[in-house]
């Protein structure tokens, strides 16, 4: 999958010796984290839920996420964040994007000064318009800045947990502690490259969902290929636009973390977003859909995020508006998708407008 840089020259010492992972959150995305880290080192997965955390620790499985998987024992469970962190030379967060600061104000006391901070979690702040890892910035020590990242790319949880091939990006300011966390996380079946891109990185991961909603809709009413593919590409438009408004780079969204990303959440049945999608095109209540998913689709709250964070910039959403619409009652799929087609004409590439 690429050549690449020669990966013994890149990393980083932490990486060879057994450096204690902290792993925040024990949903899908964690769990499979937790046990793909503990391959090599010691992980302890924090749940919110001292029941569930007991539960993991006692039998060796989560009764709620991946409930397939064995849980090595060189990770263990518990529901106390300062003995979750205590030590911790990487910590992972793997909370929905609406927990993050809650989560990680609650967790700032107990982080230690020289971990790398790694975060999965794909969305935007609604009532700020942060990104991730300006939310992390906001409510963790300044030292601890530059060691943020983010992981992003198209990766299921559930497919990661059957050690099928995944790939995916690793973005940070200082590209130095993607590097370490890319040499920590890589493995024969789960490979990371690096970026200095973090904005890119984070705009193509949060607004790839909203993009899967309108997807899932188009094919949940029966609209062709020809319509999920106008789609994608054009969502694509609208991933570029707001990300190189923020000063991400338009190559990163034509990378793992943009096209990459985007490619599997319209397509793959495993996506939650598409699922949500798929729902609405066929008729179906919001609120009865989220129920059964049982999981966070992170594209609901993201799309009103997204669009909130545009309008303030002056940038045009008009697919992840069309999705507003529907979410918010204020549309049918059906009016949304004829909005779409007629709006007025242009040109496909407007370098003002991209």
């Amino acid at each position: 999958m690429g050549q690449g840089t020669n990966q013994a020259g890149r990393r980083d010492t932490l990486a060879r010796v057994d450096v204690p992972i902290a792993v925040l959150g024990a949903g899908s995305f964690g769990t499979c984290l937790a046990v793909l880290c503990g391959r090599e080192h010691s992980v302890r997965l924090w749940a919110r839920s001292e029941a569930l955390a007991a539960a993991i620790q006692r039998d060796r499985r989560n009764p709620e996420h991946q409930t397939e998987q064995v849980i090595p024992d060189r990770v263990s469970a518990t529901s106390d964040l300062k003995e979750a962190l205590k030590g911790a030379g990487f910590v992972i967060i793997a909370v929905p994007s609406h927990a993050v600061r809650e989560v990680m104000t609650r967790a700032a006391p107990w982080m230690p000064a020289e971990a790398i901070v790694i975060c999965t979690a794909k969305g935007i702040e609604f009532e700020t318009g942060m990104l991730m890892h300006k939310v992390l910035e906001d409510v963790l020590a300044p030292e601890q800045r530059p060691r943020i990242t983010c992981l992003s790319g198209p990766s299921f949880a559930q497919e990661v947990a059957q050690r099928k091939p995944t790939v995916v990006t690793i973005a940070a300011t200082e590209e130095k502690y993607a590097i370490a966390a890319q040499s920590m996380l890589s493995c024969p079946w789960f490979r990371c490259y690096s970026t200095d891109d973090i904005i890119g990185a984070e705009v193509g991961g949060a607004l790839k969902n909203v993009v899967a909603i309108a997807v899932g809709m188009s094919d949940g009413m029966g609209l062709g290929l020809n319509a999920r593919a106008a789609l994608m590409t054009r969502g694509l438009a609208e991933l570029i636009r707001l990300a190189t408004e923020l000063g991400g780079r338009l190559e990163t969204l034509g990378g793992l973390s943009g096209m990459g990303d985007l490619i599997l959440t319209c397509t793959g049945d495993l996506s939650r977003n598409r699922r949500v999608g798929l729902g609405l095109g066929r008729g179906r209540a919001l609120e009865e859909i989220v129920a059964e998913l049982g999981e966070v689709a992170e594209g609901v709250e993201t799309t009103r995020a997204a669009c909130r964070l545009a309008a303030k910039v002056g940038v045009e959403l008009p697919i992840a508006e069309m999705v507003r619409r529907v979410l918010a009652g204020e549309a049918t799929p059906t009016e949304a998708g004829r909005g779409l087609m007629t709006r007025q004409l242009g040109r496909e590439y407007d370098p003002d407008r991209l």
